[in-house]
C-alpha cells in the first residue's frame, strides 16, 4: 500500500472510530436509570432493533471466519450459514414477539437471568446466580474472538503489530459502551449494520466485475483447490471430501443456538411496542439473507480473484481484507473507500464486542450485586458496578486474545454452543411449556453447559475430546441433554405453582399490555 493511500485509509478509520465515541458520549445522556442502561428503555425502533440484533449477532465472523472457511473448503462450509439463517427466521418468528411479552408480565425483567428467576418464581435466586455466571464464563471466550478478528484486521491492513491493533480495538469499544449504554450500543450497531451490508455486497460485485465471470471457475481450479472447482462449488463436498451426514447436521445445528443469545434477545426485550417488533422481523430477516449469501460469495470469488496468491495458515481468515485492499488500492484506486469497507469488518467486531460487554455487566451489576448480594444496590451503585464489570471483562477477553494464532471461528464456535446450549432449550420451553418448572430449568441449564465444556474440552477418548472423534457440532449434543432434562425433571418434580400457569395463560392469550406498559 502506498503511503497516500494509507493516509486515506486511516482517515477512513479516524472518521469512524471518531463517529462512534461521539455516540457513545451524546447516549450517555439519556441514562438516568438502570433500565435505560441495559435495555434503552425499552424504546429501540423497529429498524434499529433488527439491524442491532443481527450486527451483534454476526460479529467478524460473518466477514472472516465464514469466507475463509468457504475460501479454504469450499460451497461445503456454507451448511453453517444454512443453519443459521433457518435459526434466524424461527427466532424472530416464534421467539422475539413471546419473549417480549413474557418479561413484561415477569416483572418488568432486564436481563435474561431475571427473567428465569421471576419466571419460574425461584425465591432463592438460583437461577439467577447459574445463568449469570455462565454468561460470563462463554462472553468472556465470545469477546476475545471480537477482539482477535480486531487485531488481526489492523495487523493485516496497517503492518501494526498484533497486539497493538489488539488494544486500539478493544479501548475505542470499551470507551462507547462504558459511556453509552444499551442505547449507544444500539445506535452504533445500527450504522455498523448498514455498513457491514454494503460492503459485503458490493466487494464481491467488483470483483466479479475486475476478474470477469467466466474466469472465476477457471482461476479456482488454478488455485490448486482439492477435486477441482466442481467439487469445490458443490454443498456436498468438504475441501475435496464427500459431506458426511454429521458434517450437515452439525453445520446446521448452528441455528439452534439463536434462541439462547442473550446479546440477541435481550433487543427482543427492548423493542417499543408490536408494530415495531413486525417492522423489525422482515428486515432482520432480509439483512441476514443478504450478508449470509454475500459472505459465500467472498469465499468463493476472493479464491479466484486474489489468485495467483493462495492464503493458507490462517490466513484465509483475511480473504475479504486482501479482496478490499487489492480493490481499491490497486484495480479501482479510491482508498477512502477502501478504508470505509474496511471500517465494515470492524464494524462486525465491535457490534457484537460491545453487545456482550454489556450483557456481561447487566449479568454481574444487576442480576448478581443487586439480584444476590447487596438487593437494597441503588441504581447509581448499580451503574458504577456496571462500568467497572465492563472494564473487567474487557481486560481478561483482551488476554485471552493475545495468542495471534487463535481461531476466529473456534473461539466463536465454542462460545456459540455454550450459550446455546445452556440457554437455548430453557427460553424455549419457558415460552411454550407451561408444565416446565423451576428445577427442570435448573437441570436445563446446568447440563447443556456441562455438556459443551465435556464435548469441547475434555479429552475423554485416548486423549482426545469427544468433539475431535466424532465430528459432531457440541451444540446438538448440548441442546438435546438440555432438553431431554428439563423434560424429565420438571415431570418427576412438583408442578407448577397455580400463580405460574395464571401468567403462563397470560402471555399465551395475550393478556399483556404489550404497547403502553
Amino acid at each position: 500500500m502506498s503511503g497516500s493511500s494509507l493516509f486515506w485509509v486511516i482517515i477512513a478509520f479516524a472518521v469512524y472510530l471518531i463517529g462512534m465515541i461521539v455516540i457513545g458520549i451524546f447516549c450517555a445522556k439519556d441514562n438516568n436509570s438502570t433500565e435505560d442502561y441495559f435495555l434503552g428503555g425499552r424504546k429501540l425502533g423497529g429498524f434499529v432493533a433488527a439491524l442491532s440484533a443481527q450486527a451483534s449477532d454476526m460479529s467478524g465472523w460473518l466477514l472472516m471466519g465464514l469466507p475463509g472457511s468457504i475460501y479454504a473448503l469450499g460451497t461445503g462450509q456454507a451448511w453453517i450459514a444454512i443453519g443459521l439463517f433457518i435459526g434466524t427466521v424461527l427466532n424472530w418468528l416464534f421467539i422475539s414477539g413471546r419473549l417480549r411479552c413474557y418479561t413484561i408480565r415477569a416483572n418488568n425483567a432486564l436481563t435474561l437471568p431475571t427473567y428465569f428467576e421471576n419466571r419460574f418464581h425461584d425465591k432463592k435466586r438460583v437461577l439467577l446466580f447459574i445463568s449469570s455466571v455462565t454468561i460470563v464464563i462463554f462472553f468472556l471466550v465470545y469477546t476475545a474472538s471480537a477482539l482477535a478478528a480486531g487485531g488481526k484486521l489492523f495487523n493485516s491492513v496497517f503492518g501494526v503489530d498484533y497486539k497493538v491493533a489488539l488494544t486500539i480495538g478493544a479501548v475505542v469499544i470499551l470507551t462507547y459502551t462504558f459511556m453509552g449504554g444499551f442505547l449507544a450500543v444500539c445506535t452504533t450497531d445500527f450504522i455498523q449494520g448498514m455498513l457491514m451490508l454494503v460492503a459485503l455486497l458490493v466487494v464481491p460485485i467488483l470483483a466479479v466485475i475486475v476478474i470477469g465471470a467466466d474466469n472465476i471457475l477457471p482461476q479456482i481450479d488454478a488455485s490448486g483447490v482439492a477435486g477441482g472447482s466442481a467439487a469445490y462449488m458443490s454443498l456436498f463436498s468438504n475441501g475435496g471430501e464427500p459431506y458426511r451426514a454429521v458434517d450437515i447436521i452439525s453445520g446446521l445445528a448452528w441455528g439452534l443456538g439463536y434462541c439462547g443469545m442473550p446479546h440477541i434477545l435481550v433487543r427482543f426485550m427492548a423493542v417499543k411496542n408490536e408494530k415495531e417488533l413486525k417492522k423489525s422481523k422482515g428486515m432482520a430477516i432480509g439483512w441476514v439473507f443478504l450478508s449470509l449469501v454475500a459472505a459465500w460469495a467472498i469465499g468463493i470469488v476472493g479464491r479466484a480473484y486474489l489468485y495467483p496468491e493462495v492464503l493458507t495458515d490462517g490466513a484465509e481468515e483475511n480473504v475479504f481484507i486482501q479482496m478490499i485492499l487489492k480493490i481499491f488500492m490497486e484495480d479501482i484506486p479510491v482508498p477512502f473507500i477502501g478504508g470505509l469497507f474496511l471500517c465494515g469488518i470492524l464494524a462486525a467486531i465491535m457490534s457484537t464486542a460491545d453487545s456482550q460487554l454489556l450483557v456481561s455487566a447487566s449479568s454481574v451489576a444487576e442480576d448478581i450485586v443487586k439480584g444476590i448480594i447487596k438487593k437494597d444496590a441503588t441504581d447509581k451503585t448499580v451503574f458504577k458496578i456496571s462500568r467497572i464489570t465492563v472494564i473487567v471483562i474487557a481486560i481478561l477477553a483482551y488476554l485471552i486474545a493475545l495468542n495471534p494464532n487463535s481461531s476466529i471461528m473456534g473461539l466463536v464456535s465454542n462460545a456459540w454452543a455454550g450459550l446455546g446450549a445452556a440457554f437455548g432449550p430453557t427460553v424455549l420451553l419457558s415460552l411454550y411449556w407451561k408444565r416446565t418448572n423451576f428445577q427442570g430449568a435448573v437441570a436445563g441449564i446446568v447440563s447443556g453447559a456441562v455438556t459443551v465444556i465435556l464435548w469441547d474440552y475434555i479429552p475423554l477418548v485416548n486423549g482426545t475430546t469427544l468433539g475431535s472423534v466424532t465430528g459432531l457440532y457440541s451444540l446438538a449434543v448440548g441442546f438435546a441433554v438440555s432438553l431431554i432434562a428439563i423434560v424429565v425433571v420438571s415431570l418427576v418434580t412438583p408442578a407448577p405453582t397455580a400463580e405460574m400457569i395464571e401468567e403462563f395463560e397470560d402471555v399465551s392469550k395475550k393478556r399483556i399490555n404489550f404497547d403502553g406498559e
